[in-house]
């Protein structure tokens, strides 16, 4: 029984493999019938698809053909037209060359005529000239000696009042150009001209210090002067301590010392030496700083360092009540403005004019004059001649070898001497010329005033058609009585009383 239900298994395996193997072959046919007919279709989509975009082409390139076509025959006939112009215009040119070359020909022509007519005319001269040699008995040259002889004998004297004219009238102009350069100098430097005193005294906020500072039997003061190498003058004036010595630095380190001590209040040897340490070391370092604002100020960078130094004490010294240091930079500023206009060399003017000066700073430690002292000082450190040579002529002492030289001279006369520049105060130059002002316009009639040239002149203009010119006459003449009765001044005051009527119209 078992071997029967095993062959009918085999035998049911058997058929049901070839069962599915048929299956599967009968639908392999229908997927690919299936495909090839997808296939077929999509050549066919594909075939219709170019022959529609080979049709698009086609109409496209006939219609650009046609535009091209268009274009081309439009390009053809302006061509054409161009080609028509030039022609016209190379004709007019061929008629026009014919033109210059008959000109040319009539040119060289007259040319020969005229070479031919001044040889002619030459001939003649000289035949001219023989005939006029032949009757005066005299040659060209002796002809024309004879006639300038004669005309410097009719017109000598001419010649001579000429001659003085022209000497008179170059002798203003150098003058009057001289007074403009200077001038314009003058009024483009924008420096102060008034000066301070610089002090000594050291203000106290109650006489008690005074004691503290003299110490016990003096020892403080004794201290202090040994210290500070000044003296100190404490007397019955209130609240003031007076600092005495021929050094200008050693008094301003004395002061600023003197000043931390009484801040502090610990006033004692040691304390004394310890603050007067510092106050070199604060005066050093200001002298440098000033040194080195002046020199910056000025445009002057080729100094050296120990010259620049020493350039910042004359910070610390007066000359006339004058600030030195201010001074140099002042007439600095001039000497560049003066060697511009002159043509100098600006440069040279200015360092020279800084530097004038430069003796005054060691002149109590040194022998000489402070300008010997000063050539000293630059040689030694390796200034330019020229600028020696140009510093040291400013109080005549050394003739003047440059122009520059003479710039720094007319530079130091002009700082030195303007008004208010030196033992006047800067509050009472600027107070003199308010008052100046104040006491003119105080009169009826008067539509404005301005003081010039320092105050020494004040030109007043009054109003027309409230005072007359009898009237304006007999106000300024009261004026300067006003002047001289009410205000004090050095020399004199010059009143310009200025009246003008002006009308105006416009023309429509």
């Amino acid at each position: 029984m078992s071997l029967i239900a095993i062959f009918i298994a085999i035998a049911a395996l058997a058929g049901g493999t070839g069962i599915g193997y048929y299956l599967r072959r009968v639908v392999a046919l229908g997927q690919r019938r299936s495909i090839e007919i997808d296939i077929k279709q999509m050549m066919v989509g594909a075939k219709e698809e170019a022959q529609r975009i080979v049709d698009d082409a086609k109409k496209k390139y006939e219609e650009r053909d046609g535009e091209l076509k268009k274009q081309e025959k439009e390009k053809e006939v302006e061509y054409k037209r161009t080609e028509e112009r030039l022609i016209k215009k190379e004709e007019l040119l061929d008629s026009r060359q014919v033109e210059i070359d008959k000109e040319v020909e009539n040119i060289k022509l007259k040319v020969e005529e005229v070479k031919k007519i001044k040889e002619r005319i030459d001939e003649a001269d000289k035949v001219k000239q023989k005939e006029l040699e032949k009757i005066s008995h005299l040659s060209v040259e002796d002809a024309k000696t004879e006639l300038f002889k004669q005309i410097e004998d009719e017109y000598e004297q001419d010649f001579l009042v000429r001659m003085q004219k022209l000497e008179v009238s170059a002798a203003d102009k150098l003058d009057r150009r001289a007074k403009e350069i200077l001038s314009t100098a003058i009024q483009r430097l924008a420096a102060s001209t008034a000066s301070d005193m610089m002090t000594t005294n050291v203000i106290i906020p109650n006489d008690d210090i005074k004691g503290k500072i003299i110490g016990k039997e003096g020892r403080n003061i004794r201290a202090f002067e040994r210290a500070s190498g000044v003296e100190l003058i404490v007397d019955d004036t209130p609240g003031t301590i007076v600092i005495s010595s021929f050094d200008p630095v050693r008094r301003q380190v004395a002061r600023l010392a003197l000043e931390n001590l009484i801040l502090d209040g610990r006033i004692q040897p040691a304390k004394i030496e310890e603050m007067v340490d510092k106050a070199k070391e604060d005066i050093n370092k200001i002298i440098k700083e000033k040194g080195e604002q002046a020199v910056y100020e000025c445009g002057i960078f080729n100094f050296d360092p120990r010259l620049v130094t020493i350039v910042g004490r004359l910070y610390f010294r007066t000359s006339y009540g004058q600030n030195v240091l201010q001074h140099s930079i002042e007439m600095t500023h001039i000497a560049g403005m003066l060697a511009e206009e002159l043509g100098a060399d600006v440069a040279i003017a200015k360092a020279g004019a800084l530097v004038h000066d430069i003796g005054k700073a060691l002149d109590h430690e040194v022998q000489g004059t402070h300008i010997e002292i000063g050539i000293r000082i630059l040689q030694k450190f390796g200034a330019d001649p020229r600028v020696i040579t140009a510093m040291k002529s400013h109080h005549e002492d050394y003739p003047y070898e440059t122009i520059e030289a003479v710039i720094v001279q007319t530079a130091d006369a002009i700082s030195g001497g303007r008004p208010g520049a030196r033992r006047d105060s800067v509050e009472n130059y600027l107070k003199r010329l308010r008052e100046l002002e104040g006491l003119v316009n105080a009169f009826p009639g008067i539509e404005k005033s301005y003081a010039l040239q320092a105050g020494r002149e004040i030109r007043i203009f009054v109003t027309p058609e409230k005072v007359n010119d009898v009237e304006a006459r007999e106000m300024a003449r009261e004026i300067a009585k006003k002047i001289e009765n009410e205000l004090k001044y050095p020399g004199e005051i010059k009143v310009t009383m200025i009246r003008e009527t002006r009308v105006i119209e416009f023309a429509r």
